[in-house]
């Protein structure tokens, strides 16, 4: 069996995938240089960019699917088509429960091997080389789910490769096994607030990294190609192996090992890819996991509780319903929004009260407080939410405080939310959960093709619920029908862990209520941890405990940096609902990051090439590539709805203001045949790096 990734152990399908990034990047359309005359490359207007930029990107990402974990290889290759030394940046999206902990840059024949750093060290030492003309790579976290890659001293027609590894886990609801891998960043609004009370500007300056120019329609459709190819080997043999995302084709390999490619070749980078799968036959109940890393063993366990009893009574619920129709709701988002309330609408029950909560840049409820689930009420309902558009800013916390004001009541309280959650104030969201939910559990439903996943994520396990997606209007009613389904009541409360014996330190730090189909994931750091595991917690009122023998834990080398990945997770909630100051929290996320080689908000990973690149006397031009608008998003509602805030296109715009370039040729073939070789022989070189340690690294 060959899979055509950079990962391959086959050396005809390293050289097939190498040729496929190339391919994929330098496929420009024949009538490109007709279309695009001399003068200006690239231009921005309130963060529009309207022209090809010099820095052209594709990206190929292999990933291996081995037990409950994913290993993702992200190779990003940057080519220059102008005819000066350029430095680029791209913002990009990973799965905000990934642990990012290599970086591999390849330069012609040379691979060069990236240090993880203090965030600021790493920052002088890329700026440093690029001042020097060297070669460099740096890649930032900005939001666990958001990255940026910076690439110094580009040569005219070069190609510099860019690798970056991570690790996340499987995701599992029920029986079915999914991937989700976002591939691209849609717009972020930033309420004008929190620039107005930014006095020290760390605001307006967070701002400016996590803006970056959107491509306009016109030019989008040959920017950003992306090849995905998986390896899934689950540890069982798989069924129902699907992408409700993407179209896909399935190979056959050896035991229960399966090879996954886009069917397509390469697909724009709009919209997250989506993979799927169930057990043939009875799906694992257990699963556990060890390693041993620095003389301290790690561990993970992974099960899934009994259902309770169907014929338990579901109690009364006060159900509060926040639809989001903002600007970036625009599109297919709004009617897939629409269409989820409505279905939601008619599942309530007459003992059920409800209430509908509507925000763009401003906020509605349609009760003044929650009214019975009566035939009158449900059609006035009704009505209203036939009645929304998208327009807009989001000024999603003033909906969410609403939300959780409500009144006590003796019902099951729950808040849901309907938003693409296109914001940058994700820790006011948090802290405001954190401080006043009260009663009410918080479900998140991410709406769209690239909903952010960190804040829906986050939101549901502070606010003690669970969260769901739904990307298109067609998975409506089986999306909302499991999580309506999931919202009747907790499966298991109470939970807790020991291990008799041994001093365990677990994370989750609290264990959180698990609802219908949804596993306990949990990670565990001590000295020589032996014995016994044992889960307890109350199922339908009664006691419920499974133990389980960590001498039979299987063999791992992916547990240690997942535990380091979530108690980072951990201390940054410490930070935004204030039990740990900022520069506590800094040196702890600091100090993980460093000991686990991970990049995290306080490390960053950086590569240079001590050899110089540029002439003496040659200026280096800087350039910001623009992002595709998520697949589905109404790009007029957007931008002439003002879907975005002052601050933001002031921002776009301060970011825009050195970087009208002089446009390079966009005639790929000669390039490409002189170039060609030379990345084989790069990727060659950093294959045989990993396998026999057999090139120069610098």
């Amino acid at each position: 069996m060959a899979f055509w990734s950079l990962r391959s152990p086959f050396p005809l399908c390293r050289m097939m995938a190498a040729l496929l990034v190339i391919a994929l990047l330098f496929a420009a359309p024949a009538h490109a240089d007709e279309e695009i005359g001399t003068g200006t490359l690239l231009f921005q207007r309130d963060g529009v960019a309207t022209e090809i930029p010099a820095l052209r990107l594709g990206t190929d990402i292999s990933v291996d699917v081995s037990g409950p974990m994913a290993r993702f290889t992200v190779t990003q290759a940057f080519r220059n088509n102008s005819k000066h030394w350029m430095a680029g940046s791209y913002l990009y999206p990973l799965p905000d429960d990934g642990a990012v902990d290599s970086l591999k840059m390849v330069v012609g024949d040379r691979v060069i091997i990236g240090r993880i750093k203090p965030r600021e060290e790493a920052s002088e030492i890329y700026e440093q080389a690029k001042s020097e003309g060297k070669r460099a790579g740096l890649v930032e976290q900005y939001r666990p789910n958001m990255f940026r890659t910076h690439v110094a001293n580009v040569g005219p027609g070069e190609t510099v490769l860019v690798q970056i590894e991570l690790q996340a886990p499987v995701a599992r609801l029920g029986d079915v096994y999914s991937l989700r891998l976002p591939l691209v960043v849609g717009p972020r609004y930033f309420p004008q607030s929190m620039i107005e009370a930014d006095v020290a500007g760390a605001s307006r300056t967070l701002l400016r990294s996590l803006v970056a120019p959107l491509a306009a329609p016109a030019i989008a459709d040959d920017l950003n190609p992306v090849s995905i190819n998986i390896r899934l080997n689950p540890g069982f043999l798989t069924d129902n192996v699907r992408s409700p995302s993407h179209a896909i084709s399935l190979e056959e390999g050896r035991g229960a090992a399966r090879g996954i490619r886009l069917t397509d070749g390469t697909v724009p980078a709009n919209r997250d890819f989506v993979l799927e799968w169930t057990a043939k036959g009875e799906a694992p109940q257990v699963g556990l996991f060890h390693q041993t890393v620095g003389g301290e063993d790690y561990l993970l366990a992974t099960i899934v509780p009994p259902a309770g009893d169907p014929k338990v009574p579901v109690p009364p619920r006060e159900l509060i319903f926040v639809i989001d129709n903002s600007g970036s709701m625009g599109g297919e988002s709004i009617r897939a929004a629409k269409d989820s309330l409505l279905h939601a609408l008619s599942t309530l029950r007459p003992q059920d009260s409800f209430n509908i909560i509507r925000f763009d840049d401003t906020m509605d409820m349609l009760f003044a407080s929650a009214m019975p689930a009566s035939a009158r009420h449900l059609g006035t309902a009704r009505s209203f939410t036939g009645a929304l558009d998208a327009n807009g800013g989001t000024e999603m916390l003033p909906a969410l405080e609403a939300a959780l004001r409500g009144a006590a009541t003796d019902k099951l309280r729950q808040v849901i939310f309907l938003t693409d959650g296109a914001i940058g104030n994700e820790d006011a969201m948090l802290a405001q959960i954190a401080d006043h939910r009260g009663d009410s559990r918080v479900f998140m439903v991410g709406i769209g093709s690239a909903p952010n996943s960190h804040l829906m994520r986050q939101m549901a396990e502070t606010g003690r619920g669970s969260f769901t997606y739904i990307g298109d209007v067609d998975e409506v009613r089986a999306r909302m029908g499991e999580l309506l389904n999931r919202l009747t009541a907790p499966v298991m409360t109470d939970i807790k862990a020991d291990v008799a014996g041994s001093d365990v330190d677990f994370s989750p730090m609290v264990l959180p209520d698990l609802y219908r189909g949804e596993p306990l994931l949990l990670f565990a750091r001590g000295e020589a941890i032996k014995g016994k595991l044992t889960i307890s917690g109350t199922i339908g009122g009664k006691m419920w405990s499974r133990t389980l023998d960590l001498a039979k834990a299987q063999p791992s080398n992916a547990v240690a940096k997942s535990w380091a990945r979530r108690r980072i997770g951990e201390v940054e909630s410490m930070r935004w609902t204030g039990a740990l100051d900022h520069d506590s929290a800094d040196r702890m996320v600091e100090a993980l990051g460093m000991m686990h080689h991970l990049v995290t908000s306080r490390t960053s990973l950086v590569a240079v090439d001590e050899t110089p690149a540029r002439p003496a006397g040659q200026g280096l031009r800087e350039e910001d590539l623009p992002l595709l608008l998520p697949d589905g998003w109404d790009f007029v509602t957007l931008f002439e709805g003002h879907g975005t805030s002052d601050a933001m296109a002031d921002a776009a715009a301060d970011a825009a203001e050195e970087m009208m370039l002089e446009q390079g040729s966009l005639n790929f073939s000669a390039p490409l045949r002189s170039g060609l070789l030379i990345l084989l022989a790069g990727m060659f070189l950093l294959v045989s790096a990993r396998r026999f340690g057999g090139c120069h690294v610098a």
